[in-house]
């Protein structure tokens, strides 16, 4: 009996986008092709202006395409607006941002679990999901202070657990560690790598640093719109995530 491989958890195809300008249109990406499975780990690199992070928002439904098509777990996403899109996105996406994001007055328990209001979650039920994400990032004893009170790193660990509180297929992260020191970013990161490995969920993280695209399994790059380099990452950082990742596949750390 035959069987069909699975579809891409995310496909691009001949995306493009443009914004108009009293000058004309200034065209920002061109006829992108790609397509990322499950599971997959990958850094998206440029200089700004590449590229890179209009990209990004049209993967997170923040921003459509001007032409081609954009399918999330096979479904073209690109021309849906308004609730439907805000449904997707709660469903099946999960965002991590620079600057964290968290709701100064909330607990970081309720930072967690704050997605899950717009899910229709029960509150109980979210709470007590919230506290095993808050587990799963090292901050279980944390949950009852206010993003004030923890570091950086911690508030990142934060919006890490509250990106994976709907349990997504894609999570996006848009420069994590810019707003970190160099220990700190890598401590993300191993959670990054970690939770990749654990749960398959398909990882997209936007950077400019190196070291950081380091710790993904794939790397794209982006330049004047256009993508100029496809490729396995062949040089991950060390890290125990990553190690133990390689000991699982069968390869020396």
């Amino acid at each position: 009996m035959s069987t069909t491989a699975p579809h891409p958890v995310v496909a691009v195809e001949h995306l493009e986008k443009h914004y108009d300008t009293g000058a004309g249109p200034v065209p920002v990406l061109h006829d992108v092709n790609l397509a990322m499975a499950s599971g997959e780990f990958v850094a998206v690199m440029g200089p700004s202006g590449s590229g890179k992070s209009t990209f990004m928002n049209i993967l997170g439904g923040l921003d459509h395409p001007t032409g081609g098509r954009y399918l999330l777990d096979g479904h073209d996403v690109s021309r849906l607006a308004g609730d439907a899109l805000a449904g997707v996105r709660n469903r099946f996406i999960g965002f991590v941002f620079q600057g964290f994001n968290l709701l100064p007055r909330a607990s970081v328990l309720e930072n967690v679990a704050l997605p899950m209001v717009y899910a229709g979650v029960p509150r109980r039920e979210r709470l007590r999901r919230a506290g095993e994400l808050l587990e799963r990032v090292g901050l279980g004893n944390r949950g009852h202070h206010r993003p004030s009170r923890i570091s950086g790193g911690q508030q990142q660990r934060v919006a890490i657990a509250r990106a994976l509180a709907n349990r997504p297929q894609l999570l996006l992260a848009d420069e994590p560690t810019g707003n970190l020191d160099t220990a700190t970013s890598h401590e993300v990161m191993e959670l990054f790598a970690r939770l990749n490995h654990e749960d398959r969920t398909t990882i997209v993280l936007v950077t400019h640093e190196a070291d950081v695209a380091r710790f993904a399994t794939r790397r794209i790059a982006f330049l004047d719109g256009r993508v100029v380099e496809d490729a396995p990452v062949t040089d991950r950082v060390w890290s125990p995530a990553v190690a133990a990742i390689q000991s699982d596949a069968g390869r020396p750390p």
